[in-house]
């Protein structure tokens, strides 16, 4: 069963939010004094997932719900920054020490705290933990997740609408199930808008440790093999590697596709934007302040919360003002948003 009312209502503000904060970069605190269970008691703890905070778009995401909270709350904070190479007995560690600061809510961003989180929140049943990207079982976990497919259907018929060589790109960071998911809802809304238009399909890593997120050279490698396929519209999917799609696609003044957050209005890649068409944007920001306001509400939200277009979880964005120029193309994602919504276009997963 979907639950996101209570999700979307309190989220308004986080993306703008978002880009006020995106710029910043490197590992951050805001806890204060950090001894073990001792001293007042302290609000919301993120970790973050490979790429860390900089990335332009997912972890910043969920930076900017964090300042959020913070400036609302006015309590203490942590965000923390991964390691190269780590493992699960890392991430066990990692929230295990906020869980003992007394951070509450810990929120680990990307599906790889999954086997942590499982194993810490049965050890801390008074604290409530997020995950965002991953389901997670437990009386005390808010499994925080997203209807990607549907966003990148909308970037899909944008490509489709776009793309004068009937050849767009994909880009994907990680062989996984969730990227799939990305992919899926791109061809199908590629298709559907154009069957004629070819989808070329590329994913950087098979597993996370081997860059497929924090590598903007591997982005940028991929995006200059598909331009030479005579692809003219990118979509990335790839995290802090996506960097590299985006000024690869820009370098050919050719179209890229953003993700997670708006990246057309972000100070890193200000000098790439003119080409940035638009994102498929995720409201990753507004799931981490929910659930950091449900806990400060002394009603904690548990199970899974989903974000999907109807509840403008996920949607497509169209800052740049060539996404306007464009024939037919606000027309066209408009329709295909109102067919998701209303049931009529069913987008797949895989």
């Amino acid at each position: 069963m979907r639950r996101t009312s209570g999700l979307t209502r309190v989220a308004v503000g986080v993306a703008s939010l978002a880009l006020a904060t995106a710029a910043c970069g490197g590992t951050s605190s805001e806890a204060g004094n950090e001894d073990e269970g001792g001293g007042k008691e302290k609000g919301l703890a993120i970790a973050y997932d490979i790429g860390g905070r900089g990335d332009q778009s997912f972890n910043d995401a969920a930076y900017a719900g964090l300042k959020k909270a913070k400036s609302e709350f006015g309590y203490a904070t942590a965000d923390i920054e991964p390691t190269e190479g780590e493992t699960d007995a890392d991430k066990v560690q990692r929230l295990t020490s906020l869980a003992k600061q007394g951070h509450n809510p810990i929120i680990g961003v990307g599906f790889a705290y999954g086997p942590a989180m499982e194993e810490v929140a049965k050890k801390y049943p008074k604290t409530t933990f997020g995950i965002v990207d991953s389901v997670v079982e437990g009386d005390n976990v808010a499994s925080l997740v997203f209807a990607e497919n549907e966003a990148s259907y909308l970037a899909g018929v944008a490509a489709a609408k776009a793309t004068k060589s009937n050849t767009v790109g994909f880009v994907g960071g990680v062989d996984v199930p969730l990227i799939h998911k990305f992919e899926a809802g791109f061809e199908q809304g590629v298709k559907d808008t154009n069957p004629k238009v070819k989808v070329l399909s590329q994913y950087l890593t098979q597993t996370a440790e081997e860059g497929g997120f924090s590598s903007p050279d591997k982005g940028k490698a991929a995006a200059e093999a598909q331009l030479e396929k005579n692809a003219d519209v990118i979509y990335q999917a790839a995290g802090l590697s996506g960097q590299g799609v985006i000024e690869a696609a820009a370098t050919e003044k050719k179209w890229a596709i953003g993700v997670d957050s708006d990246q057309y209005k972000q100070g890193a890649l200000a000098k790439y934007k003119d080409y940035i068409l638009t994102s498929a944007l995720k409201d990753v920001g507004g799931s981490v302040y929910a659930l950091a306001k449900s806990v400060e509400d002394g009603k904690p939200l548990t199970g899974t919360q989903t974000f999907d277009l109807e509840a403008d979880g996920v949607g497509l964005s169209e800052s740049n003002p060539g996404f306007a120029k464009i024939a037919g193309l606000s027309d066209a994602v408009a329709k295909a948003k109102e067919g998701i919504i209303d049931g009529s276009i069913k987008v797949r997963t895989e």
